[in-house]
């Protein structure tokens, strides 16, 4: 149950992928996914430092938003030292979750494309009116793409358009009660983790297609989500050069309109559409959570 008097986490605002050629970017979310450019520039200086990153200053960076115009947005920022990275074998953020309209229409889509289906269209066991793949993206980063039906009597985001908005993002680790632990200091509602198949982390970690990972979630506002999974022994934290952001998923973006939460931590003006103010917590695993505050 949520607690009321802790601050909560909002909705998810963005999704930061650091990535060595925003060329490549532009086209492939442009072209295939339909994503348009909404901001483009270099990092501030007084956003690299309220990221604690302050090599990332000066680095060109693209903001896409999806062509139904929901206002969560996918960040995209320029290093050369994310090149070659791949999802799901180290800690921190790793996948980001996008809900659809057809996705067996759109697997159809990305059929020949820089965009690598590792996990076709599938229904959901226990929820079969929920259908998902999973996808490697031009810079190695993992996105999941789900279609929502109705009768699941589960609180999601439905998308607006054929390639919706983020609305879940997942992060792995090895210590899964001290992530939680993290994000324990909101109020927000956890669902306890429970241990499945999830194929994908099998699949990029060498193990048989039948082991089992655990998972829980911590529900968030407007059908939105957080998933911490528990990676294997075989995942290592992920090596970053020294002040940068980690390559890959590295940053997920947080509402947040607690004053007193905000007012304790370092702000800064966002750098995101409708502007506001940003603040940075690091979490269990090595991954980066902005807060963004009220404009």
């Amino acid at each position: 149950m949520a607690d009321p008097i802790r601050p909560h986490l909002g909705t998810i605002r963005a999704v930061t992928h650091v990535v060595p050629d925003l060329s490549v970017i532009r086209a492939a979310y442009g072209d295939i996914l339909g994503y348009r450019v909404v901001a483009e520039g270099t990092v501030p200086p007084a956003t690299a430092a309220g990221w604690a990153a302050p090599a990332m200053a000066g680095r060109a960076y693209l903001t896409l938003a999806p062509s139904c115009g929901t206002p969560v947005w996918l960040r995209f920022v320029q290093s050369n030292a994310a090149a070659g990275w791949q999802a799901l074998t180290t800690h921190g953020w790793n996948a980001t979750e996008i809900v659809v309209q057809a996705v067996d229409d759109l697997a159809a889509r990305l059929d020949g494309t820089c965009f690598r289906i590792i996990g076709p269209p599938k229904s959901l066991q226990r929820f079969p009116m929920i259908r998902a793949m999973q996808v490697l993206g031009p810079a190695g980063e993992c996105l999941y793409f789900t279609q929502v039906g109705d009768g699941s009597g589960l609180d999601l985001a439905q998308a607006a358009g054929f390639v919706g908005h983020v609305f879940i993002v997942v992060a792995g680790g090895a210590d899964l009660p001290a992530m939680f632990a993290t994000y324990g200091t909101f109020g927000n509602e956890i669902d306890p983790p429970v241990s499945t198949l999830v194929q994908v982390i099998s699949w990029a970690n060498n193990l048989p297609p039948e082991t089992e990972h655990a998972h829980g979630l911590i529900k968030l506002p407007q059908g939105t989500l957080i998933e911490l999974d528990a990676y294997p022994d075989v995942t290592r934290p992920r090596a970053r050069p020294e002040g940068e952001l980690p390559p890959g998923m590295a940053m997920v973006s947080f509402d947040m309109d607690d004053p007193g939460l905000l007012d304790a931590l370092a702000t800064v003006p966002a750098l995101l559409p409708g502007g506001g103010t940003s603040a940075c917590l690091r979490g269990a695993a090595g991954e980066w959570i902005e807060l963004i505050g009220p404009a």
